[in-house]
Parts: C-alpha cells; structure tokens; sequence
C-alpha cells in the first residue's frame, strides 16, 4: 500500500480562498478526486490522506462527503475550533464518521506562541480520548511554541506538515534543525516529507537543495516516522507530482525495502490509524 499523507481538495472559491494569490494562478481552479486520481494512478499511489484548507466545519464535512464517496481517500484531516468552549461536544459529533482520522489548525497564520497558548493546549488535549491526532502547520519561527505544546501532551500523536516549512529558497538551515530535532526527541511525534518544493525557488529549484533539510529530518526521525506527502495540489505552484513524488524516491534509494515502504504508506497507515474495507488497512 502506497498512500499519500497529503493532499487538498476544493471548489474553488475567490472570496473563501484569498489566501490564493495572483502569482498562484495554477490554483484558481477545483481540484476534485476525480483531478487526483489521474495523478495516483500514473505514480503508483494507492490512496491519499486530505488535509483541510479552510478553517470552518463545512470544510471537513465536504472532505468527509468526497471521501464516502471515494474509497482511495483513506483519511480525512478536518477543522474544528478547539478554542470553543463546545469542542468536546463537536468532537463527539465527529467522532461517529469513521474516515475522520484528525484536525488541523493554520497556526502559521496566528501568533508565533499561538501553539502554546493554555486555551489551545486544553482544545488539542480533547483529540486523544476520542482517537484523534493532530497536524502541526507552522513556520520555523513558531517552532518553540509547537515543542512545548507536544512536551505538555505526550500521549497526543501529533504530526508536523512540511518540515514546519524551513527557509530552503534562502539555504537556511539554523536554528530549524536544532528545533527540529528537539521536537522529534518526543517520540509521540511524526513529520511529513511534504511541502518541499514549494518553500524553495518555484521556478529554480534543484533536487540538492533538498538534501541538507532531508539530512536533518532522516537523521531526527528515522524511517520509523516520517511520511511521504505530495501536497497537491499545492505542490503544482513548483513541481508536478511526480517531481515530487521522484524526490523522495531519489533520497531513499539506498534504503531497505522495508524502511522504504514505512515511507511511502506505513507510516502513515499506522499515524492515522486507518481502517478501509478496501485495502486492509490497519494500525
């Protein structure tokens, strides 16, 4: 089993999807499953995680419906607002959709210690009973926030997308991996191999600019618990999805078939818990 950690779906809206910009074209249009199918078909890839794009309950209610829909869509991380007083109560709500395997918050757009913020400590402290895990979305400078807010929840599985976005296009590479390699000291902690392309030159990027950043999370880590994801459609602003998808591949060339097969599914299979009567899958 093949699957893709990452990805988004949506019908694209101008007004609900500002966010996408006039040099971001590519993305004005839906992207719909039946849009990234072609794409898994043409690598390989089984069956996709989607990621929410919008912070609203309509949002992870149309995923939840693309997905019942969809068996190839094994997981859906949704939104919820884990500051409303009401949280465990939209939680238990959700708890009865089977596919609905997390959540995730745009913390990149609020405050750098927005992460570890008591109110949003104690939101992400109800996903556990209820099985949920969380996606951490950030950029390197809100880093200390998202290490103390996983040190505090050690038995909440937390993820972080993209690396938590390191300054590839500039070469940076500290304090990021330090950080990075402090937060994965906490073994309740994955990382997804996503969102790469996209924070280096769009137009320029070459396969070694990658290298010392996947150095740092290969070597934090380990093949134990990290995970391959396009982020597609996202991706397309830099790379195609087998652009994407070859870099990985190129990375672990040498490694064993095994570690390389933890990469490209089983790892995520086992993070997000996922169950389909389809392929089988279990934790």
């Amino acid at each position: 089993m093949k699957i893709d950690s990452h990805q988004h779906f949506w019908r694209y809206d101008a007004v609900r999807d500002a966010w996408i910009t006039e040099s971001m074209t590519v993305l004005k249009h839906d992207f719909l499953p039946e849009h990234l199918a072609a794409e898994t078909t043409a690598n390989g890839i089984d069956s996709s995680i989607a990621v929410q794009a919008d912070q609203s309950e309509s949002e992870t209610i149309f995923l939840l419906d693309l997905a019942e829909k969809n068996e190839r869509i094994a997981g859906v991380v949704g939104w919820v607002d884990l500051l409303s007083p009401r949280v465990g109560e939209r939680l238990e709500y959700f708890s009865h959709f089977s596919r609905l395997r997390g959540f995730r918050h745009i913390a990149q757009a609020e405050p750098d210690d927005f992460l570890a913020r008591e109110d949003f400590v104690k939101g992400v402290a109800q996903l556990r009973p209820f099985g949920f895990t969380y996606d951490i979305l950030i950029y390197p400078k809100q880093l200390p926030a998202a290490i103390e807010l996983v040190a505090r929840l050690p038995e909440q599985r937390f993820v972080v997308d993209h690396l938590a976005k390191p300054k590839i296009k500039s070469g940076k590479v500290t304090p990021w991996a330090v950080q990075m390699k402090e937060i994965a000291q906490n073994k309740n902690v994955f990382c997804k191999l996503s969102g790469l392309v996209t924070e280096a030159d769009w137009k320029h990027w070459k396969a070694d600019d990658f290298k010392p950043y996947l150095d740092v999370i290969f070597d934090a880590f380990g093949a134990e618990r990290l995970m391959f994801g396009s982020d597609w459609p996202v991706c397309l602003l830099a790379a195609t999805y087998r652009q994407v998808k070859q870099l990985i591949e190129d990375y672990v060339n040498g490694f064993s078939r095994s570690d390389k097969e933890k990469v490209f599914g089983g790892n995520t299979a086992r993070f997000y818990a996922l169950r389909t009567a389809q392929h089988g899958l279990a934790a």
